[in-house]
């Protein structure tokens, strides 16, 4: 009888692990709270270890079809000027990387795809109760009826219901980072179709990136963890954000207007989540659930190999596969969380004579970054191949 598995959480490592334990011979339900598919966020990467991944699911002409149109950055003053940038293209060809970036939404349509019929996915629901036994763990849903599974698995994000529900409170594990992001589609395309386009007040961003032919802002700002927040409070999400970019300049009330009036923004703390382990007896984490590494540090990368891992082991052996897939991926994830700190400086410095510095420094990036990734080619090339082995 084929062992069975619970996924909560229907984005980019869920669907990911759903394919692969399909495929290693495990019967799949996913479970999701949303009605759909997700259908906001910035562009991420799939590069690194999730290339490879991506290209044993077959996936990757879909991603490469589907790839933004940006090649660059551009860093502009309050009334326009380019005063910094970096040819982000050259450098992935100086480092002989094979990434590609896409939509969030386009990412996690595709994953979906490749594993939809292979899996059961139930959306519009949530696990409200995991209990386990000897004989496997008890899941009460909101809607579907009780069931037993041999393995829970939480792929559900930073705020994971998984975890909360068998590790304890989110307040436990969340650690805010000192920002807040916020992103929503814009109404037709952006002015430059080759750059992302930032602007920089002291400890605030604001990006207008082209995706492919509808553009979409992101606004990034530094900020105390705030007592009361809730992610999924619209009205909530539209005060915080006109009170961060009072005063800003450049296209800055602008595209806070459109933030007012628009039913599609996504606002949430920048956080890492920290936990010792990351399974207790038959439930285990994923992704974000586990250890999320936060704006800037490949999160979607990483839970695309954490997913492939984790299938690996389990279709070793269920005896001693939770454990071993923490010590593989752990190690990937680690010196991502650890890098945290610098790149927020780099994208949101703090003062303008931060912001001064880092545009002046940007000019010299890719000479600089070539040389670096010449020096290092060999040993990130032999951790990817590890994490995919």
């Amino acid at each position: 009888m084929k062992k069975t598995v619970l996924i909560s959480g229907a984005g980019i490592a869920g669907t990911t692990l759903a394919y692969w334990l399909a495929r290693n011979g495990f019967q799949i339900t996913v479970v999701e709270r949303a009605g759909g598919l997700r259908t906001s966020g910035s562009p991420v990467d799939v590069r690194g270890p999730a290339v490879e991944v991506a290209e044993r699911m077959g996936v990757m002409k879909a991603l490469r079809a589907a790839a933004t149109t940006a090649t660059g950055m551009s860093f502009v003053n309050d009334v326009g000027r380019r005063v910094g940038g970096v040819n982000t293209r050259a450098l992935q060809r100086a480092a002989g990387s094979r990434e590609v970036e896409v939509t969030r939404t386009d990412l996690a349509g595709i994953l979906y795809e490749a594993s939809r019929d292979s899996a059961e996915y139930l959306f519009g629901d949530s696990m409200t109760a995991v209990n386990q036994n000897r004989d496997g763990v008890e899941v009460t849903f909101e809607k579907a009826e009780p069931r037993r599974f041999d393995l829970v698995i939480g792929a559900d994000g930073l705020h994971s219901v998984t975890r909360r529900l068998a590790f304890g409170p989110e307040s436990r594990y969340v650690r805010h980072m000192g920002l807040y992001v916020a992103t929503m589609p814009l109404n037709g395309p952006a002015e430059d179709e080759r750059n992302v386009v930032i602007h920089n007040s002291p400890g605030r961003m604001v990006a207008v990136h082209p995706v492919r032919g509808r553009a979409l802002a992101a606004f990034i700002f530094r900020g105390p963890e705030m007592e009361g927040f809730n992610h999924r409070d619209l009205d909530q999400h539209k005060q915080i954000l006109a009170g961060a970019y009072t005063g800003a300049g450049w296209r800055v009330p602008e595209l806070l207007d459109a933030a007012m009036a628009a039913d599609d923004l996504w606002l949430d703390s920048v956080s890492q989540v920290r936990i010792d382990r990351w399974h207790d007896g038959r439930v285990a984490l994923l992704g974000d659930a586990a250890s999320s590494v936060s704006l800037f540090g490949d999160g979607s990368t990483l839970a695309m190999a954490g997913a492939h891992t984790l299938a690996r082991e389990l279709a070793a052996g269920l005896d001693g596969a939770l454990s071993r897939y923490q010590a593989a991926h752990r190690a990937l994830v680690d010196p991502k969380q650890a890098n945290e700190a610098a790149a927020a400086t780099l994208m949101v410095p703090a003062t303008r004579t931060g912001i001064t510095a880092r545009n002046m420094a940007s000019r010299l990036w890719p000479a600089a970054a070539a040389v670096g990734w010449a020096r290092n080619l060999l040993s990130p090339r032999q951790a990817d191949a590890r994490a995919v082995a």
